[in-house]
């Protein structure tokens, strides 16, 4: 497979025209597929936390509200249009189950962040698989805008 970028823990990367993104491991953390179909410039967020609340935010791309923000930011200086941007996730698992936790369900909290910073940001978010306890790779075609969800045990479905 040519021009296919890997989107480690915590990262983003844009691709435009063709490509494929394709990040490993979401469990709990979830993959966000940003794409403007329009110019063809799509991105790709590996989140593992609901929300940034660390001093000097040095990683943005950590956490949900500030690496859709930021990536939305990086999109609409390539020429990317705000009403023509869509979303799809995939990930947000419960991966452990943790008794007396006070984090609880994280994965469950990572969704309903990335859930409710598209619709503050105003991106309609068009798929999603979420949730379960399997952990899934996700890869994003930019030349289609198609993404696929690969997960053990279970077939490849296309979102």
């Amino acid at each position: 497979m040519e021009n296919k970028l890997v989107i480690g823990i915590a990262d983003m990367k844009m691709a435009k025209g063709a490509g494929m993104l394709v990040t490993y491991a979401l469990g709990s953390c979830i993959g966000i597929c940003l794409y403007d179909p329009v110019i063809k410039l799509g991105a790709l967020i590996h989140i593992m936390l609901p929300l940034n609340m660390e001093t000097g935010r040095k990683n943005t791309m950590k956490y949900a509200d500030t690496g859709i923000r930021e990536t939305l930011r990086q999109m609409e200086a390539k020429g990317a249009s705000r009403s023509r941007i869509t979303a799809k996730i995939a990930g947000g698992a419960k991966m452990f189950e943790v008794s007396g936790g006070s984090l609880g369900n994280i994965g469950q909290r990572n969704i309903e962040s990335v859930r409710l910073n598209l619709k503050k940001e105003g991106i309609r978010l068009l798929k999603e698989d979420t949730g379960g306890c399997v952990a899934r790779t996700l890869l994003f075609d930019v030349s289609t805008g198609l993404g696929c969800v690969r997960s053990y045990g279970k077939p490849e479905l296309i979102i």
